[in-house]
């Protein structure tokens, strides 16, 4: 198992070369790395050791590398890979080079009123893409949205997120973190969407007053506070705050999820009008009124509104109000009034229409049903369905996954409802591979949304060329379709003839008629010249057709035995060893005994040992005197070089 506190520098799961620690948390611990395939800075987040058989956190970390994967959203982190190496447990996402909003909160303070709503905005717009992915995030707040220096917004850790509505225990245990917790996850009651919605809310009021509403000693008392106690609006911390901001945050902090905002496209539309100047609707301004009549959970799990005004306190939060401001706004809207006055002289008949005819109803919210069932929604509020079918790589046929005007809105009867339903995904033209390379290849099919199935074969094109393709060039497919590309890794290999022992000029010629390159080597061996004595590649071993045999060739024995020629004739002696490629000398040697007369007494080296070609023998020749006695005298009979 690996030891992750000694990883910077190494290269993780054979891939990942790690630069340094980015940071961790109760779970795991996030290393920035280099991917070494694909040449990209990731986050690899790796489970603690610790928890790696504890098959609760692992099935944890396992679901938030699953429902992550599946959300490709400009305002979602990317999951890119997951796995377990050693015994560690890993996920490999994209790599965001920011801080996270409670970092930029605790270094600045609150943010600037137009920066929170387009943080929280961009956070809303994550969201409703999970949402309508049925994935819940569970534990949305500060520690996990991350900002880049473009001030674009990207939220993280998946770890607790579940597909759909579900329960926030595990073993009795309450899964979140308790300053953002909705009442109904400390609870541990059924959690939707709009739990999600709550802890937006809190994450809102902390950039705006860089505060949280609920906040104690420990996670229970911070718990029994989000389900009873009654949140102040952030403008009570923070007087610029306008009021209609205030009902947006107050409604998200319902603490019943029915009072709530029901979508992340309702709030974002709050927060839009808020931006621009606008004012909430009526309905956001009851349900921040509720909120602030102070809505107490009971026993049960039942909000009661109990109102508890004591003399002496100050008036209630109206959402409504006004803030006294300068003289000259009222004079602006006194001009207005009698504006208004003289429009409705000439305007009485219409408006008298308008308010004879049938009353407004609210758009129903039909996001993530089939078709069917979204037009006889929308018929049965009398309004008008109109259907764009739309391709989309992400909801499923027949899906509504866009409507406008949005849902909640009241409008007239008889009013086009216009709804994008997917018509499943995009198609595409498969595009030309061959003759390009892998990489190319790859990143040509990933661009336009296919998926790549590269399978290595064996052929003469270059190494890494792609050599053929499962669908011509042309062929129109949906987007998400597995094309296989061969990819060639070159020559098929073949065997290698054993040429060893062979004369060179033969050997040579059987490996190049097998398509092989021969090169020659001579070397020292006791066997005869031009013998191979040994090859590389070895024989009978793969390589490919091209490849260079390398052969080592004897260039003959560096010694030879020499011939014993003692006992013969001095001529025989000198022609037996100038034969065998040695050169002689004679040495005469007086001898009383005529039988020895020009025979070979004795020789050097002796007969048998081993000597160099060329080299010179002595031979030691016996010379009859008779009576006279002669000195000994030295003849050489071959001459020397």
């Amino acid at each position: 198992m690996a030891t992750q506190n000694t990883l910077t520098g190494t290269l993780f799961a054979n891939r990942y070369r790690v630069t340094r620690k980015l940071g961790g948390g109760g779970m795991a611990d996030v290393y920035l790395a280099e991917d070494q395939e694909l040449g990209r800075r990731v986050a690899v987040k790796i489970l603690h050791e610790r928890y790696a058989n504890d098959d609760q956190f692992v099935e944890r970390f396992r679901r938030e590398a699953t429902h992550a994967a599946g959300l490709s959203h400009p305002n979602i982190v990317s999951i890119f890979d997951r796995g377990e190496t050693n015994g560690s447990y890993f996920i490999v996402m994209e790599y965001v080079e920011g801080r996270t909003l409670k970092e930029l909160i605790r270094s600045r303070g609150p943010c600037p009123i137009p920066v929170a709503i387009a943080y929280t905005r961009q956070i809303l717009s994550g969201l409703r893409y999970a949402h309508r992915n049925g994935v819940v995030h569970r534990d949305i707040k500060p520690h996990n949205v991350i900002v880049d220096p473009e001030g674009v917004v990207k939220v993280t850790d998946f770890g607790i997120a579940r597909a759909g509505a579900s329960q926030m225990t595990e073993e009795g245990a309450i899964i979140g973190t308790a300053q953002y917790l909705s009442p109904e996850q400390a609870r541990g009651a059924p959690v939707d969407q709009t739990s999600d919605l709550y802890s937006t809310g809190i994450v809102l009021y902390e950039l705006l007053t860089a505060e949280v509403p609920f906040s104690g000693d420990t996670p229970v008392e911070i718990a029994m506070k989000h389900l009873s106690e009654i949140p102040g609006p952030p403008s009570a911390l923070r007087s610029e705050v306008p009021d209609d901001l205030d009902n947006v945050v107050l409604r998200a902090l319902s603490k019943e999820p029915a009072d709530r905002y029901q979508s992340a496209a309702a709030m974002d539309a709050d927060l839009e009008t808020v931006a621009h100047g606008g004012h909430v609707p009526l309905e956001t301004a009851e349900a921040a009124t509720v909120v602030l009549a102070g809505g107490v959970v009971d026993s049960t799990g039942v909000t009661q509104v109990t109102r508890r005004a004591r003399p002496g306190d100050a008036p209630p939060f109206d959402p409504t109000r006004t803030r006294r401001g300068a003289v000259w706004p009222w004079l602006v809207g006194l001009g207005l009034l009698l504006a208004l006055a003289v429009a409705a002289f000439f305007l009485y008949e219409p408006i008298q229409d308008r308010f004879s005819g049938a009353e407004q109803v609210a758009v129903p919210y039909v996001v993530g049903i089939q078709e069917a069932l979204a037009r006889n929604a929308i018929s049965d509020k009398g309004l008008q369905p109109r259907v764009r079918r739309i391709s989309n790589s992400d909801v499923e046929e027949g899906l509504v996954f866009a409507q406008r005007p949005t849902e909640g809105k009241r409008v007239d009867p008889d009013t086009l409802v216009t709804i994008d339903v997917s018509s499943g995904k995009p198609e595409v033209s498969v595009p030309s591979l061959v003759g390009q390379s892998r990489d190319s290849a790859v990143a040509a099919l990933t661009q336009i949304g296919l998926d790549a199935q590269v399978v290595e074969v064996n052929s003469d094109r270059d190494e890494g060329t792609v050599v053929a393709q499962s669908l011509a060039p042309g062929t129109v497919v949906v987007e998400g379709t597995r094309i296989r590309i061969n990819v060639s890794k070159g020559p098929k290999p073949v065997i290698v003839p054993n040429v060893v022992n062979q004369p060179y000029d033969q050997a040579a010629l059987e490996l190049r008629r097998q398509g092989f390159g021969v090169t020659r080597v001579d070397v020292a061996s006791d066997l005869t010249e031009g013998i191979v004595v040994d090859q590389d590649p070895s024989g009978d071993s793969e390589a490919t057709r091209g490849t260079t045999v390398t052969l080592s060739v004897s260039r003959g024995p560096s010694t030879v035995a020499v011939p014993d020629v003692t006992t013969q004739d001095v001529t025989i002696a000198q022609t037996t060893l100038e034969n065998a490629g040695f050169r002689t000398r004679v040495v005469f040697e007086d001898t009383d005994d005529p039988s020895f007369d020009g025979i070979v007494i004795s020789q050097d080296p002796v007969g048998g040992s081993q000597s160099a070609p060329d080299s010179v023998v002595t031979l030691f020749v016996g010379r009859f005197t008779g009576d006279e006695t002669t000195p000994p005298a030295t003849e050489p009979t071959t001459p020397e070089s």
